[in-house]
């Protein structure tokens, strides 16, 4: 029987209304959320369905779905926070002509939930243990405390990593519970380890994948006795020995808890042999050196007793250095090296005509992770004439002098750093003693104290201040008689910014009427920076500095200048244009520097 007219038209009203494409689609735009700090905020945003489709074209249907999901999901984003109970309002905007919908998330998170019962505990031999006494001490959160789950995941994390480093192997949870009870808005947090026994220190096994050095010299960096306590900051230590005797590209040190015997823990160390030659090579230029190359060549290992040579040439147009280094490790009471070296170095530059070889046998030993110390002992031979004092007549030789020192030098170097290639918390620094007696190897008596100093401060997120300092003094009633390697200069690159090299401090006129540089007695140089970065790589710098090299009162000079900074691949670069203050013989000075701050 024939349908009527109407129900007719009826149905296919409503199959239109079902058919793809028929229901008029939305495209989100704007997602708001009003009423929260900024850490709650970037983590709702996060969580919402809406953000993630935003710039798409919905259909009516999902996007009335995703508007009521945001409710859930707003509510469960700001639990982490420990807001259980918000007060949560989704408003979207309808705007006509197919305009994006804006969504607005207008939040209260109302009263926070706050641990109400705290039972954070180890059961066991770890329960006794004052270090994790205080992890627990320091557990966070505690009663009253708002109910954070990134503090509480942290403090959980803390005490569990406590647990193995200090040997804990066999620690596992014997309870794991929070329990929120809305209503009230209270948390209660049962927490308990049991920690198991605390294992020893066991038998350590060195293994090379090929055989470069003799077992007898590693094997001395294990500086604990077997049987003593487990903790994992005693391998951390042998690892960081390792390899600073550059002799291994790959170090893997394992302990093995399940092959314990008894209490005793072995350990497995995989060594992986570095190459053996480094060879090196670029080219340089200096203002007052010219144009140059370096080469070099190291040896990290000579023969199995891990002995390493090192020969590097510096040639340049007015300067030439080349030295040869040989070194030998040391164990008896400090890590460290014994190191014999020699240096030749012909210096012919607008300031000084000047020979030199010296040779230097040193002792360096780690006193802590953050303090080296170097004795030494050097011979030095030095010819020099300054240029200032010639007469400008070619057929005139120059007024050479000469000098002899044997002397003995300890060097102090500290490093407090987070990194020490572009360090963003950190301080470092240098004191340096040295001196000789006139008749014992030397020409006149002298002594000499030169310290260092860096500090390294991050600024927020993106920037970087930077104070460094510098003092030297000498006590001689001969300066005239000390070679220029053994006094004191001012200016240029890492020392006073808008000055020439060795422009700041005694000076003379020569004949054509330049200043040339003599040396002084004393020095100190000051230095304010700061970095600001616009991203990852590149940044800008705004600095100050400030000094004198000088004989009895420093002629203070200060400098100003601002420069680009790149954090390339192979360390930070700085270019840096500078202003002196105080009558520079250039309006301007560049520099440029590539290298690790520390």
């Amino acid at each position: 029987m024939p349908l009527p007219h109407r129900t007719t038209v009826a149905l296919c009203l409503l199959a239109s209304a079902v058919l793809p494409g028929t229901v008029r689609a939305a495209q989100v735009g704007q997602v708001e959320v009003v009423g929260l700090d900024e850490e709650a905020t970037a983590n709702v945003l996060a969580a919402l369905s809406l953000v993630q489709a935003q710039g798409r074209e919905l259909s009516g249907r999902r996007l009335a779905y995703l508007v009521r999901e945001a409710d859930d999901e707003t509510r469960e984003a700001l639990e982490p926070f420990g807001y259980y109970s918000p007060r949560i309002e989704v408003e979207r905007s309808r705007n006509g002509n197919g305009a994006p919908v804006t969504v607005t998330i207008t939040v209260d998170p109302g009263e926070p939930v706050r641990v109400r019962d705290h039972h954070v505990a180890i059961i066991g031999e770890g329960g006794r243990d004052r270090y994790l006494r205080e992890d627990l001490a320091e557990f966070r959160p505690q009663a009253g405390d708002v109910f954070d789950h990134a503090v509480y995941e942290a403090s959980k994390n803390t005490i569990s990593r406590r647990l193995a480093v200090r040997g804990y192997f066999d620690a596992d949870f014997a309870s794991r519970r929070v329990e929120v009870t809305r209503a009230e808005n209270a948390a209660d947090i049962d927490l308990v380890w049991t920690s198991g026994q605390r294992y020893d220190m066991g038998p350590v096994e060195f293994e090379q994948t090929r055989r470069i050095i003799r077992p007898s010299l590693i094997e001395r960096l294990v500086y604990w006795k077997e049987g003593s306590y487990y903790h994992q900051g005693k391998l951390d230590r042998l690892r960081e020995s390792l390899a600073r005797l550059d002799y291994f590209a790959s170090i893997d040190i394992q302990p093995r808890p399940a092959d314990a015997v008894g209490n005793d823990v072995p350990v497995t160390v995989t060594l992986t042999p570095a190459k053996r030659s480094i060879y090196t090579a670029g080219l340089s230029y200096g203002t007052d050196s010219g144009a140059g190359v370096r080469l070099g060549l190291e040896r990290r290992y000579l023969n199995d007793r891990g002995h390493k040579a090192l020969a590097q040439l510096d040639w340049a147009q007015r300067r030439k250095t080349l030295t040869l280094q040989y070194r030998i490790p040391a164990f008896a009471w400090l890590d460290g090296w014994y190191t014999i070296s020699a240096q030749a170095a012909d210096e012919q530059t607008d300031f000084m005509d000047s020979r030199r070889i010296e040779f230097v046998g040193s002792r360096s030993g780690e006193i802590n992770r953050y303090l080296t110390a170097i004795a030494s002992l050097h011979a030095l031979r030095e010819r020099w004439a300054y240029v200032g004092e010639d007469d400008g007549d070619p057929a005139t030789l120059p007024d050479y002098r000469y000098a002899t020192y044997t002397y003995p030098s300890l060097r102090a170097e500290y490093v407090d750093a987070d990194n020490p290639v572009f360090p963003v918390d950190g301080r470092a620094g240098t004191l340096m003693l040295r001196g000789g007696i006139e008749g014992a190897g030397s020409d006149a008596n002298f002594a000499q104290v030169r310290a260092t100093a860096h500090w390294f401060r991050g600024v927020g997120a993106d920037n970087r201040l930077i104070v460094r300092g510098e003092l030297g003094h000498t006590y001689t009633n001969a300066l005239v008689d000390l070679p220029p390697s053994l006094r004191f200069f001012a200016g240029g690159a890492g020392s006073i910014r808008g000055y020439g090299w060795r422009e700041v401090g005694p000076r003379i006129e020569g004949a054509d009427g330049r200043l040339y540089a003599l040396g002084a007695k004393n020095v100190v140089t000051g230095s304010v920076e700061f970095e600001h970065y616009f991203n990852e790589s590149w940044g800008a710098a705004v600095f100050a500095d400030t000094g004198s090299a000088f004989n009895s009162d420093p002629d203070l000079r200060s400098g100003v200048g601002a420069g680009v900074r790149w954090r390339s691949p192979v360390g930070p670069v700085r270019i840096d244009v500078a202003h002196g203050l105080d009558d520079p013989d250039s309006s301007f000075e560049i520099y440029l520097s590539v290298g690790a701050d520390l």
